[in-house]
């Protein structure tokens, strides 16, 4: 058992189809997961998206501002808070 508390990002992939008839998934976040001292974990979320037989919901890691900095380099660094 770990005394550290984790915590998640939730993420939701929708799939949809395009006029094209080609399938794509639209990315967002819906929330956060804590991890609890028994390894179960709790899930908050922020909403959840209207097309649960077309979403796929996942856990993900936090991205370390360094990670997303480099994942979009055509962010200005001097954006205000």
């Amino acid at each position: 058992m770990s005394r550290d508390k984790t915590m998640k990002k939730l993420v939701g992939a929708v799939e949809y189809t395009t006029a094209d008839g080609e399938k794509k998934s639209h990315w967002t976040n819906i929330g956060v997961a804590f991890q609890n001292r028994d390894d179960s974990w709790n899930l908050r979320f922020n909403y959840i998206p209207a097309r649960l037989h077309d979403t796929t919901i996942q856990m993900r890691d936090f991205e370390s501002k360094d990670e997303e900095r480099t994942a979009s380099p055509d962010r200005p660094d001097d954006l205000p808070l």
